[in-house]
């Protein structure tokens, strides 16, 4: 086994944004230069304010350069210094309006040379469906129902073209329009409406745009003959922000991501997440997730071009298990991300049964799954994944029931979590898709379940990804969740820690007991073979890795949540009990 493919195996990788410690990413370091940290990380995956972005805490991409707000060269250098890779993403489907790409757009319109970088909504459905009187195209039913939605209503940002026309574009995911109140002066260009009128006009819009209401519904009441100029004025005075899906039927598309992953390769990249991936490819008649053979044709394009930069890819998809999607892309040789475990541990710490988690690990060993695992993240806790799925008439299990993911979800809720869900074109509530919680929270914020959990993470296969949060037992931040309003969800789980804190809590036993167990996890050689797992009861785990002589044994009690952990160093036999 070379070097590389060695740390790729064994190495533990920190989680966190470039500020998520102190102010700037070189607060990250100095923490992890500290003496406590020493040998527990080998790799980083800085989260994408890394890079210039605007919306979506940084997944909303303006350019692939550093962000110099927060981020240096001498931080990679200092990073590199520390032997740590880095994990970057690359959001395929989407970038910020903000882009330079986008923006010459927005000022040439048809003349711009990026006209079809970007995918007209109006374009792409052109023959299947029919106009509404906002000038959009509504798919005919059999498309639209197909369609698999992030968010309620139709997937579109409609923005201004020089010609005078509003265009509508594919935007999956996020958008933020914010609309200026105006004043009678604005309306001074609008013939025949008195100052009375005017008044009366701007209290009436500047109420709607306060309540947050669309303002196309707002009745003007005697004054409806005016409403078209006057809309036509406020939408003069808004902003906004956008995720705008990229065409990857562009050749410039894939110019773009050639030129990316070789700037990522240069900033220390080794690991590369493929970021909502599946969405990309787009086809009439398809649910435009995960279309087959579309998706696998440009999953194929993006690996040969990170193999010629020497970049491991790990594709970001959340789907349900009894889809068995993580299985095709498991095949056909990728990374995949463990987004079963989060879900898993918490329904076997909370019912003291090892069955589904156990039925997991057997899995990922015995079809020699290469993962990337992790209890807590940038995101929510994944509880769609858990589900059964019905394929082709037939009904695949999930690896936990109905029953249990509810059970699982009402925990989590009864401690705090938010939740997020899926949607139809029509704004109706489709699924649930994660629950909002920093792990701690989620574990009723007990120090025995959390760092029993992160033992049992760290003896599971695949490497192990930790949220920086979760190191440091944060709770959820309900404040900072309701100040970032309807869409604020994830931020109850992204609480900034400063260096002062970062101090403070490596003094607790909590923070030294994890740092401990991961320096193990990140050293050890015998995580660098296979894992047995003993016959307990099912209250009970025995998972043990060995390797040539090396070996480390977990033995748990999830009744008490008590542990210990022997292995050998240096020929020596030592334990650790928990």
């Amino acid at each position: 086994m070379d070097q590389v493919t060695s740390r790729i195996s064994n190495g533990v990788m920190l989680n966190a944004y470039p500020d998520s410690i102190g102010e700037k990413l070189e607060d990250t370091i100095t923490m992890l230069e500290m003496a406590e940290f020493k040998d527990v990380f080998s790799f980083f995956y800085i989260l994408p304010t890394f890079f210039n972005s605007d919306l979506d805490r940084g997944f909303s991409i303006i350019d692939y350069n550093i962000n110099e707000d927060l981020v240096s060269i001498e931080n990679l250098e200092a990073l590199n210094a520390l032997d740590i890779k880095l994990k970057f993403d690359i959001v395929l489907n989407h970038l910020s309006v903000a882009s330079p790409q986008f923006q010459d757009l927005l000022k040439l319109g048809e003349q711009s040379k990026y006209k079809h970088f970007f995918i007209n909504w109006n374009t792409f459905w052109e023959g299947y469906g029919e106009y509404d009187e906002n000038g959009i195209i509504i798919p005919k039913a059999e498309y639209l129902n197909k369609l698999f939605m992030r968010k309620s209503g139709l997937p579109i940002l409609k923005v201004p073209f020089p010609d005078g026309t509003e265009q509508p574009y594919w935007n999956t995911f996020y958008q933020e329009i914010k609309y200026q109140k105006i004043t009678i002066n604005d309306l001074d260009k609008v013939e025949g409406l008195t100052l009375d009128k005017a008044e009366l006009i701007c209290d009436i819009i500047n109420s709607a745009i306060d309540s947050g209401r669309d303002l196309n519904s707002v009745q003007l009441n005697d004054l409806e003959s005016y409403k078209n100029e006057v809309l036509s004025i406020v939408h003069e005075h808004r902003s906004y922000l956008g995720q705008m899906d990229v065409n990857a039927k562009s050749p410039m598309v894939w110019e773009f991501y050639e030129e990316t992953l070789a700037k990522l390769k240069g900033f220390g990249c080794k690991i590369l997440r493929l970021d909502a991936f599946a969405y990309l490819h787009k086809e009439i008649g398809q649910s435009n997730f995960f279309n087959k053979p579309g998706t696998w044709e440009y999953l194929e394009r993006i690996r040969k071009i990170a193999h010629d930069n020497d970049l491991i890819v790990l594709p970001e998809i959340h789907a349900e298990y009894g889809l068995h999607l993580h299985d095709e892309v498991a095949d056909k040789g990728y990374r995949i991300y463990d987004f079963f475990l989060p879900g898993l541990m918490i329904h076997t710490l909370e019912t003291a049964s090892n069955k589904s988690l156990l039925n997991w690990v057997k899995e990922l060993v015995n079809k020699a799954y290469k993962t990337v695992n992790m209890l807590g993240c940038h995101d929510g806790i994944p509880v769609l994944d858990l589900k059964g799925k019905e394929v082709n008439g037939h009904y695949n299990k999930g690896l936990l029931s109905e029953e249990e993911i509810e059970h699982v979800m009402k925990v989590i809720l009864e401690r705090g979590g938010r939740v997020k869900n899926l949607y139809s074109a029509s704004g109706k509530k489709l699924s649930y898709y994660q629950v909002n919680a920093t792990f701690f929270s989620a574990l009723g914020e007990d120090d025995k379940k959390l760092l029993l959990a992160r033992a049992i993470q760290l003896f599971i296969p695949g490497i192990p990804q930790i949220w920086y949060l979760d190191l440091f037992a944060g709770k959820n931040d309900y404040e900072a969740a309701d100040k970032a309003g309807s869409g604020g969800h994830k931020e109850i789980n992204r609480s900034n820690l400063t260096l002062d804190e970062i101090k403070q809590g490596i003094k607790n036993d909590i923070v030294q007991n994890q740092l401990k167990i991961m320096r193990l996890r990140n050293t050890s050689k015998a995580f660098n073979g296979s894992i047995s797992i003993g016959h307990t009861p099912e209250d009970e785990l025995d998972l043990t890795w060995t390797f040539n002589e090396e070996f480390a044994q977990l033995k748990a009690n999830l009744n008490n949540f008590s542990f210990t952990i022997n292995y050998n160093e240096s020929g020596l036999m030592k334990t650790m009990s928990f």
